[in-house]
């Protein structure tokens, strides 16, 4: 009896446990085609992950790629379904950098000034320079009655430039100085206001402006409505090749940093839009008055756009050399860390993702930007300087 009752219980013992594997394997597929935390579903639910990049630019020409790519889409196709695009319109340089600084913006086209103020007050941890957009576009322009024919006339002048400290008013400021004229506030002859680049026409038209430094296509619109002329094309200021920055984009490091992908694939539209629009000068005037139109209701005579883009270049080069000049001209004049050392920009670009886009493109890339310091005539800082002071009111 005990050797029969034993191998009933190694029968039944036998019986169960295929039973249980089977009903294991079973459960277990069962869990893998239905639990959403199988690896295949963690695949693809990071696949549809959308993403959302908050962009930043102004109405003008000198940020054409981002005022034609993004209203016509082309930004959204190439970064795809799943990033979501945000855009945010700007007029100043200060609003744009206080939007990033505040992570309310991700990404900006920006002009270099704002781009420098920035980083000195975050201490190089908020901005990062990622790819040019425009070179050149900035003039010097004298109403023709004004009495000026060469600098030698500036003494008494009025003169104007779009915002205090921005990029054209540290130009103008420092031609002043080079040749010789103080300003009214250092106890010189000649008078620079920071106007808004409307009113500088309106001003020119009443004769109440001798001269304003502009970026196109203000520079054009005083030659052809205000009896103006240009007295200084900015770029002969730019030995040889008369290159200077006038635009880029900048990011977020931590959004760079978070998200390489996302911002390869706007540097590819980028510089697709920049390719596109070089290649078809007459067909981009017309599209930029027709995405100009719906962010602002206006458009721009297209004579003037032409006339534009003839000072105006479309470029994903940084033009490096002119924003460190940039820089070191803002601080000697006394428009940046007024009062601290002279600020270290190491740091400022990342041309990682851009140099990768070119290279699959087979063009060009942008020397390495991997160490660069502002220098004074004698001396160079190598702390990087913070002040908790004002951003200056600076534009593109």
């Amino acid at each position: 009896m005990k050797g029969t009752t034993i191998v009933r219980k190694q029968r039944k013992t036998t019986t169960i446990i295929p039973l249980l594997a089977a009903a294991i394997m079973l459960l277990s597929s069962t869990l893998a085609l239905t639990n959403p935390l199988s690896a295949y579903a963690q695949e693809q639910a990071g696949a549809q992950e959308v993403k959302t990049l908050r962009i930043g630019y102004f109405p003008n020409i000198n940020h054409a790629q981002a005022v034609i790519g993004l209203g016509k889409g082309d930004f959204q196709n190439a970064l795809g379904n799943n990033v979501k695009v945000e855009t945010f319109q700007f007029n100043a340089g200060p609003s744009a950098i206080e939007s990033l600084l505040a992570n309310r913006i991700d990404a900006s086209y920006i002009g270099p000034n704002p781009a420098i103020n920035g980083y000195v007050v975050s201490d190089g941890k908020d901005v990062r320079v990622i790819a040019g957009a425009t070179s050149g576009g900035a003039s010097f322009v004298v109403r023709n009655d004004s009495g000026i024919n060469t600098v030698k006339d500036f003494g008494g002048k009025k003169f104007a430039s779009p915002q205090l400290g921005n990029t054209q008013d540290v130009a103008l400021r420092k031609y002043l100085v080079d040749n010789g004229f103080k300003t009214t506030e250092n106890g010189g002859n000649v008078t620079v206001t920071p106007v808004a680049n409307a009113d500088i026409l309106t001003l020119f038209l009443k004769k109440e402006l001798d001269g304003a430094w502009v970026p196109e296509p203000w520079a054009t619109r005083l030659v052809k409505e205000a009896n103006g002329r240009i007295l200084v094309d900015e770029r002969d200021l730019w030995p040889p090749e008369g290159k200077f920055v006038t635009a880029h984009i900048i990011v977020r490091p931590d959004y760079l940093k978070e998200n390489p992908d996302v911002i390869k694939k706007l540097i590819t539209a980028h510089v697709n839009e920049t390719q596109w629009i070089n290649s078809n000068k007459e067909q981009a005037i017309k599209e930029f008055n027709v995405q100009l139109k719906k962010l602002t209701g206006k458009e721009l005579p297209e004579d003037v756009l032409a006339e534009s883009l003839t000072r105006l270049e479309f470029t994903d080069d940084p033009v490096k050399s002119s924003l460190l000049k940039s820089a070191n001209d803002a601080y000697d004049l006394g428009l940046l860390a007024k009062g601290k050392a002279r600020p270290n920009l190491d740091g400022i670009y990342d041309l990682t993702l851009l140099n990768q886009v070119l290279s699959e493109k087979a063009l060009p890339t942008i020397e390495d930007a991997a160490t660069i310091t502002t220098r004074g005539n004698a001396t160079t800082a190598n702390a990087t300087t913070t002040t908790n002071a004002p951003l200056p009111d600076v534009v593109s």
